[in-house]
C-alpha cells in the first residue's frame, strides 16, 4: 500500500501538465519578440526610467491572469518612466495561492511535501524568464530569507499550540487570519470541520504566512518602494503584501478580474474587497442620470441574466422561470415570498467588521429556524450556482450542511441547489423583499427595486440602498419588518441604478489591447504587434490606470461621458 501511494505521489497531474504548458507555450505574453520589434523604443524608455519605484508583487508565477496583467502594466509604467521591479515567489514557500486541494493526484503528498516537488517549478520558471525577457528587476522572496530561517519558521508553525494558530502575529501581520484564509481556499470549505488534514495544511499555511512576512517586510526595508501593485490583495503572500506595504507607508494598489468582459477592478489602500463597501457615496450619488444613461445599464443589466457580455458568470443555463419552478419544488408564489441569496462559503474568507454572523453558514443556518417560526412567509434559498460552476468546486456544499442542520426543512422554506437552472433574477422579482450575506447581487436587486436586508460582506451596503444589519439583533428586528407594504420607492431607485452604473460601468476599467477569449485560460489575450498602444494616450482605461497608480489619481472610469446610442463607445 505504501508503495502504492509513493507512486501515486510522484504521478504527474494532468492538471500540472497543462499549466506548465500553458505557461512556456502561449499561456504568458512573449515579451521578448515585442521588445525585439520596438528594440529602441524600449531601451530608451528604461534609461529614462526615473520616476516613482514601482513594486508589481505578482507572488504567484502559475497564475496567467495575474502574470499577463502585471506584466503588461509593468512595460506601460516604465513607457511612463517609472522604475519598475517585479515580485516572485522563488519555490521557497511551503504553500501559497497557487496549491489547491486537487493540484495533487494523492493528498498525502501535499500533506508531507506541499508544491516543492511537483508545482512550484512549472510556477517560477516560466514566470522568472518572462520577467528576464523584459529586461526589468526581478526581486525574489528567497533573496530575503535564509534556508536556515525558513527551517525554524516550519518549527516554529508545527509547534505552536493549536488554540494560537488563528491569532498569531509575526513583524505586526495577522499571519495566523492569513494562513487560515489560505488553508480555506486550499480545501475549498467555508469551515475546516471535519477535514482530517486541516491541521498539517494550516500549519504549512502559518509557516508559508511566516517566511513570506519576514522576506518581504525585508524587501520594502531594503528598496523603499513609492508604490506597490498586489492583485487580488488576500490570501498567502497577497494579503501579507498589503499587510506590510502599509506598515511601511508605501502606497497600496489592489486590482481583479471585474465583471464586464475585458475590464478590471483596481483599488486603492486594501482589497476591492473592503474599499467598495467603504467608497463615499458621493463617488456616484451626484452623477448626472439620463436616459441614455439607463439605457446602457438596462441593456447591460439584462444581458447579466445569460452573462453574455461579462467573462464572469454564473447564470448561464440557469434561466428556469417561475411556473417550472413552482411545479418543481412546490412554491405558492402567491403568497408572501422572502428571496435568500448565497454566496460560496470559502471564498474571500477574510476578517470583516460589519458582519452580523460569524459566518455565511451561521447566517442561513439562524434564518431558517426564523422563517420556521414565521409561517405568514415563504424562504426561498437560492444556493449559489458557482458552488459547481467555479473551477475551484467548493467541497463543502450548502444543501450538505443544511440537510444536516435541518434532516426536514420547516414546510415553508426552500432550497434550490446549485445546478439548478431555477433563475435567480425570476426568483427576486417575484419577492417581497431579499436577504444577503456577501453575494454581489445585492447591487442588482436594488436596481431591480427588491428591498434587500444585507447580514454580510456585500459591496451593497453602506449606500443608503439596503437594509444593513451590524449584529444578530438588528438582523432580527429587519426580519420582523416582513412582509413590506411596498418596493423600493423612485428616487431610492434612481439612486440604485446610479449605483449599479458606478460599479459596473465605471468601476470596472476596460482595456482596449485585450481579446477576449471566453472560454479559455487565461480568458484574454493581448493583442499587441508593438508597444505602441501601451503609450500614454493610446488606450483611456490604460492611461487611468497607470495614473491611479503613479499619482493616486481615483480608478473611476468616465463610462457617463462615453455612452452613445446605449452603448459604451471606447
Amino acid at each position: 500500500m505504501r508503495d502504492t501511494l509513493k507512486s501515486k505521489a510522484f504521478m504527474r497531474p494532468v492538471r500540472l501538465l497543462n499549466m506548465e504548458l500553458r505557461s512556456r507555450f502561449g499561456g504568458l505574453p512573449n515579451w521578448r519578440s515585442l521588445m525585439r520589434s520596438d528594440a529602441d523604443r524600449w531601451a530608451t524608455a528604461r534609461q529614462r526610467a526615473d520616476g516613482p519605484k514601482v513594486l508589481i508583487a505578482t507572488s504567484v508565477g502559475s497564475h496567467l491572469i495575474a502574470n499577463t496583467l502585471d506584466s503588461t502594466l509593468a512595460v506601460a509604467l516604465t513607457l511612463r518612466q517609472a522604475r519598475v521591479h517585479g515580485f516572485l515567489c522563488d519555490r521557497v514557500l511551503p504553500a501559497c495561492l497557487s496549491c489547491e486541494m486537487d493540484w495533487w493526484p494523492d493528498h498525502d503528498h501535499f500533506v508531507a511535501h506541499g508544491p516543492t516537488r511537483t508545482l512550484c517549478r512549472p510556477c517560477y520558471e516560466p514566470a522568472a524568464a518572462m520577467w528576464r525577457d523584459m529586461g526589468l528587476t526581478l526581486q525574489t522572496l528567497g533573496r530575503f530569507v535564509t534556508p536556515a530561517e525558513r527551517e525554524a519558521f516550519c518549527k516554529l508553525a508545527n509547534d505552536l499550540p493549536e488554540a494560537e494558530l488563528d491569532a498569531h502575529e509575526h513583524l505586526g501581520v495577522r499571519v495566523g487570519m492569513h494562513a487560515r484564509s489560505g488553508t480555506l481556499r486550499y480545501f475549498a470549505r467555508g469551515t475546516l470541520d471535519g477535514e482530517p488534514d486541516a491541521d498539517p495544511v494550516r500549519r504549512r499555511y502559518l509557516a508559508a504566512a511566516l517566511i513570506a512576512t519576514t522576506a518581504i517586510d525585508r524587501l520594502f526595508e531594503a528598496e523603499r518602494y513609492d508604490v506597490c501593485v498586489a492583485h487580488h490583495g488576500i490570501y498567502v503572500p497577497q494579503g501579507l503584501i498589503v499587510e506590510l506595504a502599509r506598515k511601511h507607508d508605501v502606497r497600496i494598489v489592489t486590482w481583479n478580474i471585474a465583471y464586464r468582459a475585458g475590464s478590471f477592478i483596481f483599488s486603492h489602500d486594501d482589497t476591492y474587497h473592503f474599499t467598495l463597501m467603504t467608497e463615499p457615496v458621493d463617488a456616484w450619488s451626484s452623477l448626472g442620470w439620463d436616459g441614455r444613461l439607463q439605457s446602457a445599464l438596462d441593456d447591460y443589466m439584462m444581458a447579466r441574466r445569460t452573462g453574455a457580455k461579462d467573462w464572469i458568470s454564473y447564470q448561464e443555463g440557469s434561466q428556469q422561470e417561475l411556473d417550472t419552478l413552482s411545479a418543481e419544488h412546490g412554491i405558492d408564489f402567491s403568497k408572501p415570498t422572502v428571496a435568500a441569496f448565497t454566496n460560496v462559503l470559502w471564498d474571500a474568507q477574510v476578517f470583516y467588521r460589519s458582519n452580523a454572523f460569524p459566518s455565511m453558514l451561521d447566517w442561513i443556518t439562524e434564518t431558517i429556524r426564523y422563517f420556521a417560526r414565521r409561517p405568514d412567509l415563504q424562504l426561498v434559498v437560492r444556493v449559489h450556482p458557482a458552488e459547481v460552476k467555479n473551477p475551484l468546486r467548493t467541497r463543502q456544499k450548502l444543501v450538505d450542511e443544511l440537510a444536516r442542520a435541518f434532516p426536514e426543512l420547516p414546510e415553508n422554506v426552500f432550497v434550490i441547489p446549485p445546478e439548478s437552472p431555477a433563475g435567480s433574477y425570476a426568483i427576486a422579482a417575484a419577492a417581497n423583499a431579499a436577504i444577503i450575506y456577501g453575494t454581489k447581487m445585492g447591487v442588482e436587486l436594488s436596481y431591480m427595486g427588491i428591498p434587500t436586508i444585507v447580514a454580510g460582506e456585500s459591496w451593497a451596503r453602506n449606500k443608503g440602498l439596503t437594509l444593513d444589519a451590524d449584529s444578530r439583533e438588528a438582523y432580527f428586528e429587519l426580519l420582523d419588518r416582513l412582509p413590506l407594504a411596498e418596493g423600493l420607492d423612485d428616487a431610492t431607485r434612481k439612486q440604485a441604478a446610479k449605483y449599479a452604473f458606478h460599479f459596473f460601468f465605471r468601476r470596472t476599467i476596460p482595456l482596449d489591447f485585450l481579446s477576449v477569449q471566453r472560454g479559455a485560460w487565461p480568458p484574454f489575450k493581448l493583442k499587441l504587434d508593438s508597444l505602441a498602444p501601451l503609450l500614454p494616450g493610446a488606450d483611456p482605461g490604460l492611461d487611468l490606470i497607470c495614473e491611479g497608480i503613479l499619482e493616486g489619481a481615483p480608478f473611476v472610469y468616465p463610462a457617463e461621458t462615453l455612452i452613445q446610442d446605449g452603448k459604451l463607445s471606447h
